[in-house]
């Protein structure tokens, strides 16, 4: 996963995704997707490949919802597991992502927590 800088966009437009509950390739595969949707504002570095079992138990990057990447998807994605995902932001910066995941994977559940100036919003991804 690369990082890709976009200066000059409003901050009312970035929606932090929060993965959990996932190894590494499915975070990946995620991160990817979305990538290839909006731009990433902060994305993980991929690091090295881990040779035990303890993995970062929550994965984060920061998308920005206004700016569109408009690069094609290789094929539909393909989780390992179901991902729980937490995206927080803007309400229509949010809503953008959250369509997007829906429209790219199985949204299983999903559960939002309004703010008055925030939204955050758990998802549980699936493979279609």
């Amino acid at each position: 996963m690369e990082k890709k800088a976009t200066n000059n966009h409003p901050s009312d437009c970035d929606v932090t995704v929060q993965l959990s509950d996932c190894g590494r390739e499915d975070a990946r595969i995620v991160f990817d997707t979305l990538d290839h949707v909006f731009v990433g504002c902060d994305l993980p570095a991929s690091g090295p490949e881990q040779r035990h079992d303890h993995e970062p138990t929550v994965w984060m990057a920061t998308f920005d919802s206004s700016a569109r990447s408009g690069g094609d998807l290789p094929g539909p994605p393909r989780l390992t597991t179901p991902v729980a995902a937490v995206l927080t932001g803007d309400h229509h910066a949010v809503e953008e992502v959250e369509k997007e995941l829906g429209r790219l994977f199985e949204v299983r559940t999903s559960e939002s927590v309004p703010g008055e100036h925030e939204r955050e919003l758990r998802l549980l991804l699936a493979p279609r």
